[in-house]
């Protein structure tokens, strides 16, 4: 299925959730062909650790994305502020309705609806709306879901998991965090993979199929 898609968007309420969502589901689209655009919401200023510059995640972005084989300009940042998207509802949803009209992708990839981030939870409801007349998947932020429906697999190898490890290397700001040990990374993506026999896969959640 994922092989007719031309144009697929990423959606990723913070710099790296895209990545952690999907980011060897990114590598097999790119290695595909498909055109590819990631846009983040927030560089969560706010959220970075002492001594880091405030630009260092739009920086990092760049630098993660651009692992993954998505040139620059695909990529998107916008810097609404971390932990206050349900403020900001009706601006988001303007940015995504735009992305809409300009771009109309085959498919779009957001945060479950099951998320509990605050920030993620906007970009769902708000995604759906915007892009109810395409296929929209849902990625699993394990940390962040109380239930998730695994009902959609990609199978991928162990080339795009090493893509998705080296860019969230590139997050040298958030190298910190528990869940970003390359070895959890590749040892989720390896589970997912057993269950339907497979060496590797991410997993999704389908709120809509259009084919």
């Amino acid at each position: 299925m994922i092989g007719a898609w031309n144009r697929v968007l990423v959606l990723a309420p913070h710099t790296d959730d895209g990545e952690f969502g999907c980011g060897g589901t990114m590598a097999r689209l790119v290695e595909t062909g498909a055109d590819v655009r990631y846009v983040a919401f927030s560089i969560a200023t706010r959220s970075l650790p002492e001594g880091f510059a405030p630009d260092t995640l739009a920086r990092e972005v760049k630098e993660a994305t651009a692992e993954l084989g998505i040139p620059e300009d695909r990529l998107t940042v916008h810097d609404f502020d971390v932990r206050t998207f349900p403020e900001h509802r009706q601006g988001i949803l303007e940015v995504l309705v735009a992305l809409w009209e300009d771009w109309q992708p085959d498919a779009v990839f957001q945060p479950s609806l099951h998320d509990i981030h605050q920030d993620h939870q906007v970009i769902a409801a708000e995604g759906l709306r915007a892009f109810k007349r395409t296929t929209i998947l849902g990625y699993e932020i394990p940390w962040n879901n109380f239930d998730f429906a695994y009902q959609m697999y990609v199978a991928l190898e162990q080339l795009h998991i090493e893509k998705k490890v080296a860019a969230l290397a590139k997050y040298a700001s958030q190298q910190h965090r528990r869940y970003s040990d390359p070895e959890y990374i590749r040892n989720v993506a390896r589970t997912h993979g057993i269950n339907v026999n497979r060496e590797y896969a991410e997993v999704f959640e389908v709120y809509r199929v259009v084919a």
